[in-house]
């Protein structure tokens, strides 16, 4: 019966550390993954800011294209629906 219960406990004893590796075993690639996540997160608000920042500039250049290609109507009627004053205006 001694042996028994030596083996028994050997047994206990490899189980355990067998759930004890598990376990860090677990943690390491929750640890990768949680690493991954916060990489991509990152590069993909990096993508989001400079498509914001592209889009912009592409409004801001097209808005300055409508503004140097407008016919003489189109700027008047948009100084006359502006809220400058009227000596800062400046009609060709």
């Amino acid at each position: 019966m001694n042996s028994d219960q030596a083996r028994k406990r050997a047994e206990k004893l490899f189980k355990k550390e067998e759930r004890a590796q598990d376990g860090r075993q677990a943690m390491v690639e929750y640890k990768a993954h949680a690493l991954a996540v916060r990489e991509k997160t990152v590069r993909l608000k990096a993508l989001r800011l400079t498509e914001g920042a592209s889009r912009e500039r592409i409004a801001e250049i097209g808005s300055q294209a409508n503004e140097h290609h407008a016919s003489p109507a189109l700027k008047r009627r948009r100084s006359a629906t502006s809220f400058r004053p009227a000596e800062t205006t400046h009609i060709r």
